[in-house]
């Protein structure tokens, strides 16, 4: 049995903090949240499974969100991460273990005013709409995430330290949106991140609901390097439709996703037999411009997935997938099943 976190000593005092820090954050809460909005504990939870050329990987998942606000202008929000993976070893071997518990994000924020939240900890970085908006299991319609998730995310997909964001214009006819974040560079097993800045821009039209998107990266360690990224985002009003859609370009890679999922509710309603099936496409590309060290293939690659997803009553999802990988190195077919639940409940009862 192997393990990501082979230091059964830094688990241990790791525990204990993050039990700490939720204890005081309880404390500190518990007083005023009883007058007030009650902390909510939501998430999901989920078994996966992967067959990628004949190897099944079997994974269950465990992500709670906290959100706990402290007065009117003062929110602690915080996801953790489980996760067990039990694959194949070939030769016979039998199946290995690895495992791994950690927090995605754990910050505060602090609305200032209605233009702008200064958000202060561990947070998801604000580039592209995959990384802050898709990456929950229970939210994304399929179980993998798009080949290009690295760039501009710097790889941890985290950054500790500050952000700003908010709406900078809102109008009847469209809005502005923007975030802006500086992280250090951290080699804590729990909290890796890695010293760089960013930021993004968002204009939405609301009457055709639709969002077009720019973003921007740079990386401050030894190797200095840029990233740059755009997306569209359309749900028509007619359709029970949704197309999103991304590009970004790194210092060593680039490419594209675009993806529609369509939930069948117009035939008898959403809990309807037919109208709780969702159909997905996803379509994407990756194109390697340099050799590098970063987490896109190493040639140039084409993927397509074909996902059905069905909605079962009490917040219970079925996925499955089928992709199929094109690319020099080799062709792979890659299957995904998942049984999902998605929860939400107060902290205690509130008044």
């Amino acid at each position: 049995m192997t393990s990501l976190l082979p230091d059964r000593r830094i688990q241990s005092l790791s525990r204990r903090l993050c039990g700490l820090l939720f204890s005081i954050v309880v404390a500190a809460i518990g007083p005023v949240a009883l007058a007030q909005d009650t902390p909510l504990i939501s998430g999901g939870v989920g078994f996966l499974t992967n067959t990628n050329g004949g190897n099944t990987t079997y994974s269950p998942n465990l992500a709670p969100v906290l959100a706990a606000p402290i007065g009117p202008h003062l929110l602690i929000e915080s996801r953790l991460t489980a996760v067990e993976a039990f694959f194949p070893q070939g030769d016979g071997h039998g199946y290995g273990h690895l495992h791994f518990v950690g927090p995605a994000f754990a910050q505060a924020d602090y609305l200032a005013s209605s233009h702008v939240t200064a958000v202060g900890g561990y947070f998801l970085i604000p580039f592209g709409t995959f990384n802050e908006r898709l990456t929950p299991f229970w939210i994304n319609p399929l179980q993998d995430g798009p080949l290009i998730g690295p760039i501009g995310t710097m790889n941890s997909g985290s950054g500790l330290g500050g952000m700003l964001r908010g709406s900078a214009i809102s109008r009847q006819n469209y809005s502005i949106s923007y975030a802006a974040y500086m992280s250090a560079g951290s080699t804590n097993s729990r909290f890796p991140a890695s010293r760089s800045t960013g930021g993004q821009l968002n204009v939405y039209i609301p009457n055709a609901r639709l969002e077009i998107g720019a973003s921007y990266g740079r990386l401050l360690e030894t190797a200095k390097m840029n990233a740059i990224g755009t997306h569209v985002w359309w749900e028509p009003a007619s359709l029970p439709l949704k197309i999103r859609s991304e590009y970004a370009h790194g210092p060593h890679s680039q490419g594209y996703w675009v993806e529609g999922d369509y939930r069948l509710s117009q035939f008898g309603g959403e809990n309807s037999f037919i109208g709780r099936f969702e159909p997905i496409v996803r379509m994407q590309q990756t194109f390697r411009n340099s050799p590098g060290a970063d987490s896109l293939p190493a040639a140039n690659t084409q993927r397509v997935d074909f996902g059905l997803d069905y909605h079962l009553p009490h917040e219970v999802r079925i996925n499955t997938s089928y992709a199929r990988r094109f690319s020099s190195t080799g062709d792979t077919n890659i299957w995904e099943t998942a049984l999902i639940y998605r929860f939400v409940f107060p902290a205690w009862r509130g008044k």
